[in-house]
């Protein structure tokens, strides 16, 4: 059972041996249909010859058909991966070349043939082996075209040039072919390695959006469970103090009044912090609108309210965001306009969002006297808060700010666009 190729490792030649990169697609198949091509060529000049006999003609198609059924069996009808190993492909070069040659010495019109050899050498691995097969085809063809010149010194001379000059010639390329197809195969095993370390960090960011809205589900959950505690529960618990001390004292009416009216009032409290709670969990002002507009009708009546100067931008192309983003959004820029009302100071105050490809920025900014201390110490719905709220939706806040010099609250969340419905 053949085991699965790690990523980057050679694929084997059968032989557990790693055969060389092949050639490209197209240069595959040109190869296929190169030799049937000037096979065709030199059997029709062969046979229209009128110096050929009838027997010659047979003799020259016999040797045609068997050199067909050695190309087709050979190499057109076998796969890529067997025209890769060695042992295969070697056997068939030889065959290829013992056959152009026979046949060249039945018509020399068969030379277009046999420079079959020197495009199927190419296919040839190792490298050597193919600059071998190119030297094997030379001497084949050079041979059978200059063998009445051989007997001079000359014509020696003459020979050698040519088979010395076309092996190196068409060897190089072979080499160099070689060489640009491991530097092809090595960019493609490169960029196959950046897809899939780009598809892990898409994963690892998705999962670390995905922790960081259940982290800030649970932020919130025990905010709302430390709220519910520190009022409503606290509320029920007195008005439960104050009718139970009633009963006891049922049969003196005054006294039981006075406990009654605190039931009474401690109710009325605990109604007002259950409606605070449910305005807070969703903004009234987004039921209608989108974020753009719903801050631009928080900061002009906020305006209006504080008599301080507020600008309102918007930059980047506006996209429909998810509502907990939204929501996020508009609860950091009331409760940091609520903050620069009570505590600022200030005479201006600058509000703008920033639509950007895969983030929206929300800055709010003022002129005031800043905030003395760490920054982080606010409790309830203030900075600690805004904090939670950001990070609940994966996102992050940054404050600047000096005594006397202004503060900057700086939020930065992913654009989470809407889903339609």
């Amino acid at each position: 059972m053949t085991g699965r190729r790690r990523h980057g490792q050679p694929a084997d030649d059968g032989d557990g041996r790693p055969h060389q990169v092949g050639l490209g697609p197209l240069v595959g198949q040109a190869l296929v249909v190169l030799p049937w091509a000037l096979l065709a060529v030199p059997t029709v000049i062969a046979l229209a010859n009128p110096a050929q006999t009838t027997t010659g003609r047979m003799t020259i198609l016999g040797l045609v058909a068997a050199t067909a059924a050695w190309v087709f069996f050979g190499h057109t009808w076998a796969d890529a991966q067997r025209r890769k190993r060695t042992a295969p492909m070697l056997v068939y070069f030889l065959g290829l070349l013992a056959l152009a040659v026979v046949l060249m010495t039945r018509d020399i019109a068969f030379l277009l043939f046999a420079i079959t050899g020197f495009f199927h050498a190419y296919q040839l691995n190792p490298w050597p082996l193919g600059v071998a097969g190119v030297l094997a085809t030379s001497v084949a063809i050079n041979t059978m075209t200059m063998w009445s010149e051989l007997s001079s010194p000359g014509g020696v001379s003459l020979y050698l040039g040519v088979v010395l000059i076309q092996t190196v010639a068409i060897g190089c390329g072979r080499v160099l072919g070689e060489k640009m197809a491991k530097q092809h195969e090595q960019r493609r095993q490169m960029v196959a390695k950046l897809e899939e370390a780009l598809e892990e960090n898409a994963g690892l960011h998705a999962q670390l959006v995905t922790q960081a809205r259940e982290a800030g589900v649970l932020d919130e959950r025990q905010r709302m469970a430390s709220e519910i505690h520190d009022t409503l529960a606290q509320g029920l618990a007195g008005i439960i103090t104050q009718v139970q001390a009633a009963q006891q004292v049922w049969h003196l009416p005054d006294q039981a009044r006075a406990h009654v009216d605190r039931a009474l009032r401690l109710a009325r409290e605990s109604l007002a912090e259950a409606r605070r709670s449910v305005q807070a969990l969703r903004p009234s002002q987004l039921t209608d609108a989108q974020l753009p507009e719903a801050l631009a009708d928080l900061g002009r009546q906020w305006a209006q309210d504080t008599g301080i100067d507020l600008r309102f931008e918007i930059t980047g192309d506006r996209v429909a965001l998810s509502p907990a983003i939204e929501e996020t959004l508009f609860r950091v820029a009331q409760e940091a306009l609520t903050n620069v009302a009570k505590h600022a100071g200030a005479q201006r105050v600058g509000l703008t969002l920033s639509y950007l490809h895969d983030v929206v920025l929300l800055d709010v900014r003022d002129d005031g006297s800043g905030i003395r201390g760490e920054p982080d110490t606010g409790d309830g719905f203030g900075l600690r808060s805004m904090r939670q709220r950001v990070r609940s939706v994966g996102g992050a806040m940054e404050i600047e700010t000096a005594p006397g010099e202004g503060t900057a609250i700086n939020v930065r969340v992913p654009a989470i666009t809407a889903v339609p419905a």
